[in-house]
């Protein structure tokens, strides 16, 4: 007898999950390896291994704790690494720009979680990225509590990846750092940074041409030697993001407000932490700027006011202090350097920057 033509057809079989993008067995297969990694960035007060839908941290041992978190993620910074097929660093970047945000209120960090979305990474390329975020958590003391990682086809393209992660730190209730306190004729000290840590990214790519459709020629100049920085563009522009943490410690009770220097630039960042009734004034020249901002301003014929917008210029970090605490916090940190002081300013808080590059 004929089919019924009304019938409905036999429905065809389900794609298997991997073929549609996500394949649960590699997961499985990664997770010890990740997990590994996790156990070497630890602390005591961990009280769960990864694995579990959570993780648990105990916080019984800090006075009158009040937690400071902060959420962030590395950026278009990702499409160099991918570029160059250097997946170790940008985890580095992830934790150390997390732990500066949460460094500004005097918090010790103490645990991070991670998330990696992406397509098609292979095992040992999504092991290299949490590796990263394993070596900055260790170096900082701060535990790796978690993460997921996130197989994404269709939203992201073959070999795209995103990475973004939160950092949760204390600080003892009442000596967080506010900027209540800054004052007129406080001092500015300055923390270098090693280059564009992870900000202005989408501006330097488009400076370099770094796009997708000029890859093959984009990878030959990013490996290859550049005079003006006396090293390749690629390491240059691939250099982890530094972490503050480690030194700034012992000198926090000095400090009356600290500004990490992201996005935003010096003029964007500053102005976040003072007080109203005063300006900051910042004297270019009396840092040292890293060629490569030189490079992307005289490649990409871009002014001043623009570059200090979306570049550190040289500035990871900017604590301001009393001036009779000036040479004690030099003492502690010996990489610093004053730049400017608080002045009084009729009001919203501002900052002005004057001088020109030596």
């Amino acid at each position: 007898m004929a089919a019924d033509a009304r019938s409905p057809a036999t429905p065809p079989p389900a794609p298997r999950y991997a073929a549609a993008g996500v394949d649960l067995d590699a997961n499985e297969r990664v997770i010890p390896r990740l997990q590994a990694l996790a156990a070497e960035a630890t602390r005591p007060e961990v009280l769960s291994a990864v694995g579990p839908f959570s993780g648990l941290f105990d916080l019984s041992a800090c006075p009158d704790p009040v937690l400071v978190a902060s959420t962030d993620g590395v950026g278009t910074k990702v499409l160099i690494a991918r570029m160059l097929g250097r997946y170790d660093t940008v985890g580095e970047d992830l934790v150390n720009h997390c732990i500066n945000d949460v460094l500004t209120a005097g918090a010790r960090p103490l645990f991070f979680l991670d998330y990696l979305a992406n397509n098609e990474l292979s095992d040992d390329q999504k092991v290299a990225i949490v590796r990263g975020v394993a070596r900055a958590c260790r170096q900082a003391d701060v535990a790796l509590l978690g993460g997921e990682t996130a197989d994404m086809a269709g939203l992201y393209r073959p070999g795209d990846f995103d990475l973004a992660g939160t950092v949760v730190g204390v600080v003892t209730k009442g000596r967080q750092i506010d900027g209540a306190a800054i004052a007129p004729g406080d001092a500015l000290v300055a923390l270098p940074s090693n280059g564009l840590h992870t900000n202005g990214y989408s501006l330097a790519r488009s400076v370099f041409g770094l796009h997708e459709d000029a890859q093959p020629g984009a990878v030959t100049w990013l490996l290859a030697d550049e005079p003006v920085l006396g090293e390749p563009l690629g390491a240059a522009l691939l250099r982890p993001h530094r972490a503050y943490w480690p030194q700034l410690e012992r000198a926090l009770p000095l400090c009356k407000g600290i500004a990490h220097i992201t996005g935003g630039g010096i003029p964007g960042n500053l102005a976040r932490v003072l007080p109203p009734g005063v300006a900051a004034l910042v004297r270019r020249g009396s840092w040292r700027e890293p060629p490569i901002f030189a490079l992307i301003q005289r490649r990409g014929e871009i002014g001043e006011e623009e570059m200090f917008h979306v570049f550190n210029m040289g500035v990871g970090l900017i604590v301001v202090v009393a001036a009779a605490d000036v040479d004690a916090t030099l003492g502690l940190l010996p990489e610093g350097s004053v730049i400017g002081e608080i002045r009084p300013h009729a009001g919203e808080p501002e900052v002005q920057i004057e001088g020109e590059r030596p």
